[in-house]
């Protein structure tokens, strides 16, 4: 009897799965050519070109996209826009807490896309972005801070900021700056890689001098970077320090981080700061009523950056301050000690740093009503829970190629 089709037959062997093929979101354009290509998924052209279209179009036929997905959106409205605040889910790797308690199984990255209006009313957005969930530097002001370090995020992960709001929220930034959660410069080896990425011609072609790096004035990680913005194509990288006071009694109360690597070793590395394209530096300066807000403190930040512009001025054979000092008003964090200053005090304070010559701004509040603004980044379920698996990255390796 002729057996029917099926019946009792050996199934045919399936062809193993294919392995997951490299992660555009993580390498520049050339670097994923020639990993596709080693793969056997596509030839160097052909995934160039999809390389191309993913970062410029948002699609992505072919290739495997491991973007993290968003988990929620929130809005508020301002005088200059819409800020706009989102998270992605991330998994928790192997980090646990202090106390033995397993952190959610999905974490989540804090981004924020803030509205700018250029002099002629032009509407452009920065990228606010997070370099990794929690952060280990315990600044008292932060909302960040009292999660403790949870894990450093992936280059590709950190990109993947970008990607959302570029190809699912709609908004493509002009500006990135590395100013959400965490320190950057604990995190150098996967944020140096991520903004060879970020400013990849055939990638997101970010230019840049529009992409910022934030740090606490962490002094080995400034180093490294110094002889990274010594190459070719990394010139013109923006640096901003988290001043915050102007003394090492006030700032290593607030910042820990003070305590080992204090105000005149910082002040040693930015006055030898290399200049290229105009070489500014942001010194941000969180404005806390009853901590840093008096006439005196204005004096003292006055001197301590006094040498920075000297040494710039000579170099340059010009007139200009080589520090910018942005003023920003505290945004409490959940629990704060400290409320938000009063407008006055905060007008009050601008005007004696430019009565002292210094080259002084006012950073507009935004977000704050959705914890979007500066300091208040953070999870509330994770930030009384302190990490214990901490992701540094200070090791000897470079940035990916740019």
């Amino acid at each position: 009897m002729r057996q029917a089709p099926g019946e009792n037959s050996t199934p045919s062997p399936q062809p193993p799965p294919r392995p997951p093929g490299p992660d555009p979101l993580g390498q520049t354009g050339h670097d994923f050519a020639r990993a596709a290509a080693e793969a056997r998924l596509m030839a160097r052209p052909n995934a160039l070109k999809a390389y191309r279209r993913l970062h410029r179009t948002g699609e992505s036929p072919g290739l495997d996209l491991h973007l993290a997905p968003i988990a929620a959106v929130l809005r508020e409205d301002g005088p200059e826009g819409e800020v706009i605040k989102f998270t992605q889910r991330v998994p928790a790797t192997r980090a646990v807490t202090a106390a033995g308690d397993a952190l959610p199984q999905d974490l989540r990255t804090e981004s924020v896309l803030i509205p700018m209006l250029g002099r002629k009313g032009q509407r452009n957005y920065t990228l606010c972005v997070s370099s990794q969930v929690g952060c280990a530097m315990g600044c008292t002001f932060c909302e960040t801070a009292q999660m403790g370090l949870i894990r450093s995020l992936t280059p590709a992960e950190i990109v993947g900021q970008w990607f959302a709001a570029a190809h699912i929220i709609g908004i493509a930034p002009r500006n990135i700056v590395f100013m959400g959660m965490g320190e950057p410069l604990d995190n150098f080896d996967n944020v140096t890689a991520a903004i060879a990425v970020l400013k990849d011609h055939d990638g997101p072609a970010v230019a840049i001098s529009r992409i910022t790096v934030s740090t606490v004035g962490r002094l080995d990680g400034l180093a490294r970077l110094r002889q990274l913005i010594a190459r070719p194509g990394w010139h013109r990288m923006g640096l901003a320090i988290s001043v915050n006071a102007p003394t090492d009694a006030v700032r290593s109360a607030i910042m820990p981080i003070n305590r080992a690597m204090p105000m005149d070793q910082l002040q040693k590395m930015l006055v030898e700061w290399p200049i290229y394209g105009g070489g500014k530096v942001c010194l941000e300066y969180v404005l806390i009523p009853g901590v840093n807000d008096a006439p005196e403190h204005a004096r003292q930040l006055a001197e301590w950056v006094r040498p920075i512009n000297e040494r710039y001025r000579e170099q340059t054979g010009g007139n200009s301050d080589r520090a910018i000092v942005n003023l920003i008003p505290y945004n409490p964090r959940r629990a704060s000690p400290w409320p938000a200053p009063a407008e006055d005090d905060v007008d009050r304070f601008l005007g004696w740093l430019l009565d002292l010559g210094l080259y002084a701004k006012r950073r507009r509040t935004k977000g704050r009503d959705l914890m979007g603004a500066c300091g208040q980044l953070g999870s509330e379920a994770i930030r009384k829970r302190r990490a214990v698996e901490v992701g540094v990255s200070l090791g000897t390796s470079g940035p990916a190629a740019p």
